[in-house]
């Protein structure tokens, strides 16, 4: 196992190091939070803006030396080089609406439990309030939290959908964007823990982690966050709505 965290994390630094450099050129990094970084392993969970906020993220991680793991769709582990990629770094697949789900947070609680960073996005997909403020959260992040005893660390950020607006395929690089992210220190869940791990402790450790999630933004916003987050099934947006509609 100490093997292949090492191949893994050799893996990410070369990757990196092609990576770095443009990403660097594209965007301004304002990166905040840094000494809020835990020891051992976590759950990382972030708001949801753009298609590039996995690349955004890892710049972060990768400055502050953490090797992160993502979970991600089945499908693109099946992309040439994309996929190669997501194998060698050690990304997680997940089969939504399948047993692999289930096997995908029991490798993330493996993953955390021996020291590894996974970034959870919450919310499930990128953001479909009209402003993009974080929506009502999933329960992954903070089952994850709650059963390893773990750190949950929640983040937000800002910017990359001024590179790549959400749900469109064309990236806006002049001018040159700035991209904010802000690591909040770890959530305070000691009440919770101290109980059995239901749906409902791990609800409320959930919408603390979207409330923090949620002041971080409205920090690096200069804005205050709605006070009620957007609920995409009491709103029953289609998925698949035009995106032209969304676009400022």
């Amino acid at each position: 196992m100490a093997r292949d965290v090492r191949r893994r994390w050799r893996s990410i630094r070369v990757i990196g190091l092609f990576l770095r450099p443009i990403l660097t050129v594209i965007v301004r990094r304002r990166w905040k939070g840094g000494e809020n970084l835990p020891d051992g392993g976590f759950i990382f969970a972030v708001n949801h803006i753009a298609h590039i906020d996995p690349l955004m993220i890892s710049h972060f991680l990768y400055d502050l030396d953490v090797s992160p793991r993502f979970l991600a769709k089945q499908a693109l582990f099946d992309v040439p080089v994309l996929g190669w990629i997501m194998r060698v770094s050690g990304q997680i697949p997940v089969l939504r609406n399948t047993r692999s789900a289930a096997e995908a947070f029991a490798a993330s609680e493996d993953a955390v439990s021996e020291g590894g960073c996974v970034i959870f996005y919450p919310e499930g997909t990128i953001s479909r309030d009209p402003d993009l403020w974080p929506m009502r959260g999933k329960s992954g992040a903070a089952r994850v939290a709650l059963e390893t005893g773990c750190p949950l660390v929640p983040v937000a950020q800002w910017g990359s959908h001024e590179v790549l607006y959400p749900y469109t395929k064309r990236p806006h690089l002049i001018p040159r964007k700035t991209i904010r992210i802000t690591m909040g220190a770890p959530l305070a869940l000691d009440d919770l823990r101290a109980q059995p791990v239901t749906a409902a402790t791990v609800r409320e450790a959930t919408d603390r982690l979207m409330r923090e999630i949620s002041r971080l933004l409205g920090e690096i916003r200069e804005a205050t966050p709605p006070a009620d987050p957007y609920d995409p099934a009491a709103h029953k947006r289609d998925d698949r709505q035009d995106p032209e509609q969304r676009e400022s």
